[in-house]
């Protein structure tokens, strides 16, 4: 028997990378219960989808926030794994948590630097946004106009909505949309 070929690498595309990401948190949203319980905050997640490894440009570490490398360091290599990471990070940190094209998670989380701070220039036309969003949701449609982010999807920790965000745009979905049928989060760069 020999030993497969080491250079053969199969990668996951980025459109099934974020539907990873999307069934995680539609799964951590619909398995939280108490929504509408007052002064109750349930999980907040935010995700950045990078085609580079370095997000120094854009980000700054976040002191202690780490993402748990021990309970996934990959995303499609452990699905059930990222779910219980990303719902323990989701209640229990705050950050940025930036996953390579490729499903790599960074370890350290991240605070976004907005557009302004980020020697790109003023606030970018491109970017939409509704009186909804918090800072979370606007640090998330406001990166996703840089060259390097594919995509920004966040779990809303005041009421359990899904934000995918791309080039300055973005699709919400009510905690009482998710978890129908399963759906294409749209086309992604591939690169």
């Amino acid at each position: 028997m020999t030993d497969p070929d080491p250079l053969r690498v199969e990668y996951t595309t980025v459109t099934e990378l974020i539907e990873f990401i999307t069934y995680a948190i539609e799964s951590i949203s619909l398995g939280f219960d108490r929504w509408d319980e007052e002064y109750v905050r349930g999980p907040g997640l935010y995700f950045v989808v990078v085609t580079g490894v370095h997000s120094r440009a854009y980000a700054d570490p976040l002191g202690e926030n780490t993402w748990p490398v021990e309970t996934c360091r990959v995303v499609t290599e452990n699905l059930d794994g990222f779910v219980e990471a990303a719902r323990a990070v989701g209640h229990s940190r705050d950050g940025a948590i930036i996953i390579s094209t490729d499903g790599t998670i960074q370890e350290q989380m991240v605070r976004i630097k907005s557009l302004g701070n980020s020697g790109s220039g003023a606030e970018d036309e491109r970017v939409e946004s509704a009186d909804w969003m918090g800072t979370k949701h606007l640090s998330a449609v406001e990166i996703s106009v840089r060259e390097e982010i594919v995509a920004a999807i966040t779990l809303s920790e005041e009421n359990g909505r899904m934000t995918i965000f791309t080039e300055g745009t973005y699709n919400d979905y009510q905690r009482d949309e998710l978890g129908g049928e399963w759906r294409s989060t749209g086309d992604y760069d591939e690169s």
